[in-house]
């Protein structure tokens, strides 16, 4: 393929469909600025052609933590139909040192010199495509870099006295991002708290009064309890809240779907309310202001202070965890 003027009056971009549906496009586009990472410069390339050569591989570079080289078909990967074209890779290299089962993914870019025009012709795969390297694919590239009409085409600026320079940029992923896994769980174990108060009235004083941490699945609780009440039920109500050990880093969150109750421990017909949260930092405790009425407390014949003592527990139905 021999290009002519129209071929040189080109847009400065183009985009390549995929030789296969397993493929990438291409994206072909031209820059001044010289690639980042490795630049590979052939004098007499003629002679290296004459030679023979099926592929020349160059020195070992790094980039992104890891070792690489070119490898150039001068005259095409006629295995992977690379006929009169240049065929042009990035492979890894010195990976003997790596784990079984290593992976690394990268993005890059292989460049041709335009001596002429002062600018380096940019293929790469369209939209930045995403390449994996590991223990059975080490080498990705283009069979099809450089058609080599267009190559040897001195007003191209490719090949000026019998001299051309190559490149590549690799950019790698490096796979170290967080991971956080929500479960939600179902009645998990240990869902139900019980706390027995006893001496009661000598707590009326205290706010809060602690319960002992206890253990539901993998997560920490305790109880709290204002005798006088607190908010709206100050000094008419029994105030109770669930509140999360945990939750001591801004990052995590809990969410627990519970019941706080004060036992009747006469009639069975228990004071108990439902709700629905996310513990957090910010948020460390939920509860009721009002989950009993003082005056029901002290009325005997209720079973809520039988001698005294009262009975409190909280009871989660579902809750998340974070691994």
């Amino acid at each position: 393929m021999v290009l002519n003027k129209e071929d040189l009056d080109k847009p400065n971009s183009e985009v390549m469909a995929p030789e296969s549906s397993d493929q990438f496009a291409i994206t072909r586009t031209a820059r001044h600025f010289r690639p980042t990472h490795f630049l590979l410069k052939i004098q007499s390339y003629s002679l290296l052609c004459e030679t023979g050569v099926e592929k020349y591989e160059s020195g070992v570079f790094e980039a992104g933590g890891h070792k690489w080289r070119l490898s150039l078909y001068p005259k095409g990967n006629k295995k992977m139909n690379g006929t009169d074209h240049i065929s042009l890779y990035l492979s890894i290299v010195d990976t003997e040192k790596y784990s079984l089962g290593w992976e690394v993914y990268a993005t890059f870019k292989l460049f041709v010199f335009d001596q002429i025009r002062d600018k380096f012709l940019t293929v790469q795969d369209a939209e930045g495509a995403i390449r994996r390297f590991h223990d059975i694919k080490m080498e990705w590239g283009f069979d099809k870099f450089l058609p080599l009409g267009s190559f040897n085409f001195l007003p191209n600026g490719y090949l000026v006295n019998d001299c051309c320079v190559f490149g590549t940029e690799v950019f790698v992923h490096e796979r170290s991002a967080k991971r956080d896994s929500l479960f939600m769980i179902k009645e998990p174990s240990n869902r139900i708290m019980t706390w027995k108060i006893e001496n009661f009235s000598t707590q009326q004083d205290k706010a809060p009064i602690s319960s002992r941490i206890y253990i539901v699945g993998d997560s920490k609780w305790k109880l709290l309890v204002y005798p006088k009440g607190i908010q709206d039920g100050a000094n008419k109500a029994i105030s109770i809240f669930l509140c999360s050990i945990d939750c001591v880093t801004p990052d995590l969150k809990i969410f627990a779907e519970f019941k706080l109750r004060i036992k009747d421990q006469i009639n069975n017909k228990h004071a108990e309310e439902k709700i629905k949260h996310w513990f957090s930092a910010s948020f460390i405790d939920r509860g009721f202001s009002q989950l009993l009425l003082r005056k029901d407390l002290e009325d005997a014949s209720k079973g809520f202070l039988v001698e005294d003592t009262v009975i409190v527990e909280a009871e989660i139905m579902v809750m998340s965890t974070a691994k």
